[in-house]
C-alpha cells in the first residue's frame, strides 16, 4: 500500500512539474506588476468535483430507469449548481494583480519568506485566496473589493548569495471546493542570503583610534576639524545642511575630539581558513560588533569598507559578504 502511495506522490510530482515547465515555456517570466487575464487560468475538478460528478451521473441514470421527473429536476438543479461554481472558481483570479512585497535578508540555513500582494481591483470580494510552490502553501485569505492582501511563502535558505524564487500559484477552491483554479507566476523574487555566523570563541582583531570614519554622536562635539564625505548610518545632525544647499554634495561635520574606537575586520587577517569559513567569522564579528554599538571597518579582497556604526553599514558589510566571490 506504502508503494501505490508512492508511486501515485510520484506522479502527481512529475504532472505538476511538466505544468509548470509548459507554462514558463507559454508564458516566459513575468512583468511586474502582473495582471491575470483570463487566458492565464487554469480550472480542473478537484476530487471532491470528481466525485460530485459520478453522483449526479448515478442520478441521472435512476432517474431515467424510473421516469422520475423529481429526481431528474433534482439531477439537473445540481448539475447547474456546479457549473455555476466553475464559473464562479474561475472568476475569483480573473483581473487579480500581483506584486513583490518586502523580503528581508536571512542567514544561511534559515527559511527566507517571500512577501507577494495580491490587489483587488473588483467591487467584489476573492474568497479563500491561497499562494503555493513546492515548498509548502500560504494560509488561505480574503482579498477583500478594492483592497490587497499581503500572502508570504517559506524557501529554505542552504547558502550565501542570492535566494530566486522563480516559481509559485495562485489557487482557491472557492466556492464548494468542486474546482481548483490557478495561475502559475514566474516572477524571479530574490532575497538577499547573508553566510551563517561563526559559533563565538575567536577574539576580533584589535581596536583601532578613528577620528573620521565612524562618529559616535553621544561624545559630544569639540574643536571642528573639517569636512568629509557622508556614509550611510552617520548621525543627521552631523550633516553640513547648508553646505548641501548650496549644491556642494552631502558632507559630514568632523570634530577632531570625537575619536571612537573601531575593529578591522579584515580577511587577510584570518590566514588558515577556508573561504566560506572566513566569510562565517567576519559575519560573527559583524554581528557581535553591531550588537554592542561598536564601530567596525570591512576589508575584502577589492572591496575596502571603510569604519561606521549603525543598521545601514551593517546591512552593508553583511550584503558584500553574501555577495563575495573568491
Amino acid at each position: 500500500m506504502n508503494l501505490a502511495i508512492n508511486l501515485d506522490f510520484g506522479i502527481a510530482r512529475r504532472l505538476r512539474q511538466f505544468s509548470r515547465r509548459w507554462a514558463r515555456k507559454r508564458h516566459g517570466v513575468d512583468p511586474e506588476p502582473l495582471t491575470l487575464v483570463s487566458r492565464r487560468i487554469y480550472i480542473v475538478p478537484t476530487g471532491m468535483g470528481i466525485a460530485f460528478a459520478l453522483m449526479l451521473t448515478a442520478m441521472f441514470i435512476g432517474a431515467m430507469n424510473y421516469a422520475n421527473n423529481l429526481a431528474l429536476g433534482l439531477t439537473f438543479l445540481l448539475g447547474s449548481l456546479a457549473l455555476t461554481a466553475m464559473h464562479y472558481c474561475h472568476r475569483n483570479l480573473a483581473g487579480l494583480v500581483i506584486r513583490s512585497a518586502s523580503t528581508e535578508p536571512v542567514f544561511a540555513g534559515d527559511d527566507a519568506k517571500f512577501h507577494i500582494a495580491l490587489e483587488n481591483t473588483a467591487p467584489l470580494d476573492r474568497h479563500e485566496m491561497i499562494v503555493a510552490n513546492d515548498e509548502g502553501t500560504s494560509p488561505p485569505q480574503l482579498v477583500p473589493a478594492n483592497g490587497r492582501a499581503v500572502f508570504y511563502l517559506q524557501l529554505p535558505a542552504p547558502r550565501r548569495g542570492m535566494l530566486t524564487l522563480d516559481h509559485f500559484e495562485i489557487v482557491t477552491r472557492h466556492p464548494f471546493s468542486l474546482f481548483r483554479a490557478w495561475a502559475h507566476v514566474h516572477m524571479n523574487m530574490t532575497c538577499v542570503v547573508y553566510p551563517k555566523p561563526a559559533p563565538r570563541g575567536l577574539s576580533p582583531p584589535p581596536v583601532e583610534t578613528d577620528t573620521g570614519g565612524a562618529q559616535d554622536s553621544v561624545r559630544g562635539d569639540e574643536e571642528f576639524a573639517g569636512f568629509r564625505p557622508f556614509h550611510p548610518g552617520d548621525s543627521p545632525r552631523r550633516i553640513a545642511w547648508k553646505a548641501y544647499a548650496r549644491e556642494q554634495g552631502l558632507q559630514v561635520k568632523v570634530y577632531a575630539g570625537t575619536a571612537v574606537t573601531s575593529h578591522v575586520f579584515d580577511w587577510d587577517g584570518l590566514t588558515g581558513l577556508g573561504t566560506e569559513a572566513r566569510l562565517s567569522q567576519l559575519c560573527r564579528w559583524v554581528e557581535d560588533a553591531f550588537a554592542e554599538g561598536r564601530a567596525f571597518a570591512l576589508k575584502l579582497p577589492g572591496l575596502d569598507i571603510p569604519a561606521n556604526i549603525g543598521p545601514g553599514h551593517r546591512q552593508r558589510c553583511l550584503t558584500a559578504l553574501a555577495m563575495f566571490e573568491p
